[in-house]
């Protein structure tokens, strides 16, 4: 019995500590009551309004245009009652698309942050706000390549949210979105930053914050806020497969929203800074191809004629390592920083070039309205291959102007044979014009460098591909 009884003395103590350690870990998570009472004012809940004809195309009473008829028609008196001075659209041709999202309140007087995708084509934006009172927006201004909005209501006194630093954010620590997931206004939820600098398709200019809060439809354009209670980011976009929240969500970070906001308050557009270079990730392999400890920077794989990076002296081969200060260790982290550049300004960029580091001073552009050239190219068949498994011929000097390659520059490849250069991704129609940082001007160059190649190493193969450059590692198989 003794011995019974000291098991239950045990036992209880044991379960006590269990109990007193959770409700510690308990009371050590954070408090989000007194920041959402604070700040929620501050969000606001944004409804947009399309309208559409029948047929699924916009219509807008401004433009329709009434048709020559007769002074006698009797359908002149129809016209004149729908199509009169008032322009007013007939209820049967009218057709509204209603979407939802969020916004958060930056000034008094009613300046207010949202997402370019949430106002885009919208011909009425109407802002709610916690205490119900309604106001029409106007649009300020709108940015597709950062996907924020700047728009105005008139009102006074309103208010505002304190802002901080994305820079300070780190990996782990705590975040709250307020917005209105579904149209369920002024929902709260809150999680940890998964990741920073993230780079998304189509999205070049922001460095995302990846968080796993959860985000869903109507999310979109409200903060994110610290634990401090500063807005660090806009929430933008979700990951998703259903169309609602999966556990990866991406904010756009306050310091490059407020450049926008700033650029659109005084110009109405957005100015971002341009070098001409087509950039790739250095890979292990090509890492290895340039002697390189270890994989890192952005590889130039493409210099444009007549850009900023061809008048400063960068060639392809280079390796930015810093850009204005900044570590570079990933290729999708010189967009942003390039794009926020200031315009006609030098930059220095830190450069690797046949293993030597060197500062290059670029005098930064605004990036073109159009970026992309669309090219086509026709490849053509042949005969033998080389023991990469390749078959290439010479360039015709109206291919070469064709394809955008260098006049004396590149050979074509024809024909692809089971190998290394298959197996490494080079294809048809390639037009290779490097190996291992020089130039490859014809076929005796391209045989000369095959034939010298240390076999078992990598090889930085530079191909252009429909109006791209990519560095391919290609390895040789031992002799």
């Amino acid at each position: 019995m003794r011995c019974y009884g000291k098991f239950v003395s045990v036992l209880g103590f044991l379960l006590l500590a269990v109990i007193a350690t959770n409700a510690n870990a308990v009371k050590g998570l954070p408090d989000f009551t007194g920041m959402v009472e604070k700040y929620s004012p501050t969000v606001v809940n944004i409804s947009t309004t399309q309208t559409f004809g029948i047929n699924g195309k916009r219509i807008s009473p401004h433009h329709f245009q009434i048709p020559e008829m007769d002074p006698d028609n009797p359908f002149n008196e129809l016209l004149k009652r729908f199509f009169g001075e008032q322009m007013e659209i007939p209820e049967l041709l009218r057709r509204d698309s209603k979407s939802l999202g969020s916004g958060f309140i930056i000034s008094e007087d009613g300046y207010i942050i949202t997402n370019h995708h949430v106002v885009n084509k919208a011909d009425e934006i109407l802002v709610t706000l916690t205490d119900k009172r309604e106001f029409k927006a106007r649009l300020i201004g709108s940015d597709k390549g950062s996907d924020i909005a700047l728009i105005k209501i008139d009102a006074e006194k309103l208010p505002v949210v304190n802002l901080g630093k994305a820079a300070n954010l780190k990996v782990g620590e705590w975040v709250l979105a307020i917005g209105s997931p579904f149209g369920f206004e002024h929902s709260v939820t809150a999680g940890i930053v998964s990741a920073k600098g993230r780079s998304l398709p189509e999205e070049n200019y922001v460095p995302f914050i990846q968080t796993d809060v959860a985000i869903n439809p109507g999310n979109s354009g409200g903060p994110l806020f610290n634990l401090e209670g500063e807005v660090v980011g806009v929430n933008s976009q979700i990951y998703s497969r259903s169309g609602g929240f999966m556990g990866l969500s991406f904010a756009i970070p306050v310091e490059l929203a407020m450049n926008v906001v700033e650029q659109l308050k005084t110009t109405g557009k957005v100015a971002r800074g341009y070098l001409g270079v087509l950039i790739q990730d250095v890979t292990h392999e090509l890492a290895e191809s340039f002697n390189m400890k270890r994989a890192r920077g952005a590889l130039i794989s493409r210099v444009l004629p007549d850009s900023p990076a061809e008048a400063a002296g960068l060639r392809v081969g280079d390796i930015i390592l810093r850009y204005n200060g900044q570590e570079v260790d990933r290729s999708s982290q010189l967009p942003p920083l390039v794009g926020g550049s200031p315009i006609d300004r030098a930059a220095k960029a830190e450069v690797l070039r046949d293993g030597k580091r060197i500062i290059i001073e670029v005098n930064v552009q605004q990036l073109p309205q159009s970026e992309q050239m669309a090219r086509e190219m026709k490849p053509r068949q042949v005969e033998s291959h080389d023991r990469a498994g390749l078959v290439v011929k010479d360039m015709s000097a109206d291919q070469r102007e064709q394809l955008g390659i260098s006049v004396d520059e590149g050979v074509l490849v024809v024909d692809v044979k089971p190998g290394p250069a298959r197996i490494a991704g080079i294809k048809v129609g390639d037009v290779i014009t490097r190996i291992n940082n020089k130039s490859i001007k014809s076929t005796r160059d391209y045989d000369e460098a095959i034939y010298n190649a240390r076999p078992g190493r990598n090889l930085a193969v530079l191909v252009h591909r429909d109006d791209r450059a990519l560095f391919i590692p290609l390895k040789l198989p031992m002799q």
